[in-house]
């Protein structure tokens, strides 16, 4: 390995769930033996360990309702599109390229979308993934007729590994959009809506990729006049035999410089995911923070074989984040009065920076799909944001009893942690994000407890809040003007 800047490196050889792990010194991997089975496998996990006790008491006063876990998911990179260089990548821009196509020229008939689409034989030994940006409530996927997936969560983006269901040539992609919708009563924003399906598309990775990117922060003391970014490139291979890959990367900050650089041979196999780390020293005055969006560059190269195989880019901001006591927010250590204004998830560009003018400098957003460009565009103009779970039921009303609210329903519980955990991978890179709502006027209940409980283990910074708790236990103090 070659690395530059101070930076040092250990690997262990074991795999799990990317874990930040300390040491006065080092960084290194860390996680146990287990297949990388993407976020449905953890949500299974958490429905098995439910209390039995819990769902005993209150089975004589809540009744059963039928929800289906969504299957076949893969954890979404966000809006990537795969190339094999970064001259290659600049070219296309986001257009289609010889490992990108976007979809287009749906055939609808009522729920159901149809689509045609070929596979190259440049995608040969390659991965298919398939994106969809979001739809108008839960949906099926079917490739050449066969079942692909199924997603109970369509306010989310998802990404399908449809490898086996494919062929070189043409092709046929159906999704259909169940009605009536099975998760109807988690999504009262929706007025009967027409079966709408957002902004999907092909892309191949090669057979071992980068599928996400992870950042921590942290200050050793509160003098330092820096503090310590740890970036995680989470790696994973769709093939059972080893395969070696080298990874690259180059952190590069807003004036061209570099901030880190280096590589690491990985080997992978039996579908496995393992995590390279490391670390960079961020100025005071490169930090991210409102007066100041500053963003770093993040480029990422995977080789194989000598060959370079994919390229992606990042643009992550550096900043601390965390709670005092009694609510108030700290950013790089500095208290911020935070100003909210609640809007609709798909707000323009335009739109926020009219309430950034008009004093707002944080929006707390409704319950539903976001823009695509959201997020980087409140991370470039220095705009917090509190991203809401697709959690609504308020038309089921506040009852607790059997047939009232669903969030105090056992059988719905499974939902409500996959929601989260949608709304929490999908925005959790971007430094504008400076907390997250389990729900939006949705009673309380068991299913809230356990949500909150369960979200509050993937993000130790980061208040995790119900505005609706009413002064319950299930939702971090966030002071808010």
């Amino acid at each position: 390995m070659h690395m530059r800047h101070g930076i040092s490196s250990a690997c262990e050889t074991h795999f799990s769930a990317p874990t930040f792990r300390f040491s006065p010194n080092i960084y290194y991997l860390r996680s146990e033996n287990r297949p990388a089975d993407g976020p449905g496998q953890e949500t299974t996990i958490m429905r098995k360990m439910l209390s039995t006790w819990m769902a005993l008491a209150l089975c004589g006063t809540l009744g059963a309702q039928e929800y289906t876990p969504s299957q076949g998911l893969e954890l979404p990179r966000g809006h990537v599109a795969p190339c094999p260089t970064r001259e290659e990548a600049a070219a296309a821009a986001g257009r289609n390229n010889r490992y990108f196509t976007r979809l287009d020229g749906w055939n609808r008939e009522g729920g159901r979308f149809t689509a045609r689409f070929t596979v190259p034989f440049a995608w040969a030994n390659r991965q298919v993934l398939l994106h969809v940006d979001h739809a108008s409530g839960d949906y099926e996927v079917r490739v050449n007729g066969r079942a692909a997936a199924r997603n109970s969560n369509g306010s989310a983006p998802a990404e399908y590994n449809l490898t086996r269901l494919v062929h070189e040539g043409a092709n046929t992609l159906e999704i259909e959009l169940l009605q009536p919708s099975a998760t109807a009563a988690l999504e009262s924003w929706q007025e009967s809506p027409a079966p709408t399906l957002g902004d999907a598309w092909l892309m191949s990775p090669p057979t071992m990729y980068v599928r996400d990117v992870l950042v921590k922060n942290s200050r050793a003391r509160a003098t330092d006049d820096f503090l310590t970014a740890e970036v995680g490139i989470v790696v994973k291979t769709a093939a059972l035999n080893p395969r070696t890959s080298r990874i690259y990367y180059e952190l590069l900050a807003p004036d061209g410089t570099t901030a880190a650089i280096g590589h690491n041979d990985m080997t992978l196999d039996m579908r496995r995911e393992d995590t390279l780390r490391f670390l960079a020293r961020i100025p005071d005055t490169l930090q991210w923070n409102a007066a100041r969006p500053v963003r770093y560059t993040l480029r990422l190269k995977t080789r194989h074989e000598g060959r370079d195989i994919e390229h992606l880019e990042f643009h992550p901001g550096f900043r601390t984040a965390e709670t005092t006591a009694n609510g108030r927010l700290l950013v790089n250590g500095q208290p911020v009065a935070l100003r909210v204004r609640e809007v609709r998830p798909d707000i323009s560009t335009d739109e926020i920076e009219a309430l950034r003018d008009q004093g707002y400098n944080t929006l707390r957003l409704l319950p539903g799909a976001a823009n695509e460009s959201l997020y980087d565009t409140c991370d470039s103009l220095g705009v917090y944001l509190i991203v809401t779970a697709p959690v609504d039921t308020r038309r089921s009303g506040l009852s607790r009893r059997k047939g009232g609210n669903p969030s105090n329903a056992p059988a719905w519980q499974g939902a409500y942690i996959e929601r989260a955990e949608a709304a929490y991978h999908t925005a959790k890179r971007h430094p504008s994000v400076i907390g997250f709502a389990l729900a939006r006027q949705s009673a309380n209940g068991i299913n809230l407890y356990e949500t909150y409980l369960h979200m509050k283990r993937f993000d130790e910074t980061r208040p995790f809040v119900y505005p609706d708790a009413e002064g319950e236990w299930n939702s971090d103090r966030l002071l808010t003007e």
